[in-house]
């Protein structure tokens, strides 16, 4: 059977494009790196691959707001094309940056369909970048296709990982109070942030202010996710900020998303 084929999309700005290209290909994927502007030029291409991936970064500078630009040139060029990669049983994946654009794109979380913005990622509440590793707990009700696997090879361990943030517009909120509770109604709320022992609290253990602790949400269809941290940061054992200290584990705690990614068409 042909390897899934993943597009990793970029622009002016994004920086975690290589070592999410290396993460799919860890996996067994075949990953390319896509220029915004080649997608553009031939929005047909999108077609010939089974999962897309907007990385982390900074596109276009976030000068206007956290993945405003990239979001809008994504609607107004390629909107038909996403809609029907979407329909088409594809998996859409956003890291950071990535989420920042699935979230003002208004493909997520998507409760009414593609189009209608339905909540933000916005200013840390500590007012600062945030850069620093956080424990996530993973919700295992959720639809998700990303964590369908478990958060450890064959779902074995803990609900629970570790990866770093890097943002300043990571706090996540919903534009009301039935949109957060149509997103627990649903179980779209797929990473939480929690301390070392599962419990969820205030700052750090959030490092943002996130409503509800929420990093990280899916569509109801289950294929569609966005986070704030980045699994492609922590995929080999020696990615563990204490890894000298506690011993190697048999690999990085982002491997399983990506893993994950790629046996659903496999």
């Amino acid at each position: 059977m042909a390897a899934s084929r993943a597009l990793i999309l970029r622009a002016a700005g994004t920086n975690c494009d290589f070592e999410t290209q290396y993460a799919f290909e860890k996996v067994g994927a075949r990953a390319e790196r896509v220029h915004i502007n080649r997608l553009i030029e031939e929005p047909r291409r999108l077609a010939d691959y089974q999962i897309l991936c907007i990385p982390g970064g900074f596109t276009y500078g976030d000068d206007i707001a956290a993945g405003r630009i990239l979001a809008n040139q994504l609607r107004q060029r390629l909107g038909e094309e996403l809609g029907r990669f979407r329909e088409a049983g594809k998996l859409i994946l956003g890291i950071c940056n990535g989420f920042q654009v699935l979230v003002k794109l208004g493909m997520l979380p998507g409760l009414d369909g593609i189009g209608k913005q339905q909540c933000t990622l916005t200013a840390n509440d500590s007012n600062r970048y945030e850069d620093r590793w956080v424990y996530l707990a993973v919700e295992g009700e959720s639809p998700c296709v990303f964590t369908q696997g478990g958060p450890r090879p064959g779902g074995a361990g803990p609900a629970r990982i570790y990866l770093p943030v890097a943002h300043g517009e990571g706090k996540f909120v919903p534009a009301d109070e039935s949109v957060l509770a149509e997103l627990l109604r649903r179980r779209l709320v797929v990473f939480r942030y929690v301390d070392a022992r599962g419990r969820r609290g205030a700052y750090p253990v959030n490092p943002n202010g996130s409503v509800d602790d929420i990093a990280g949400i899916c569509d109801p269809s289950g294929r569609v996710l966005g986070l704030m941290p980045h699994p492609e940061r922590h995929l080999e054992p020696y990615h563990h900020p204490r890894w000298t200290r506690e011993g190697l584990k048999p690999e990085g705690d982002g491997v399983a998303i990506f893993r994950n990614a790629v046996r659903f068409f496999d």
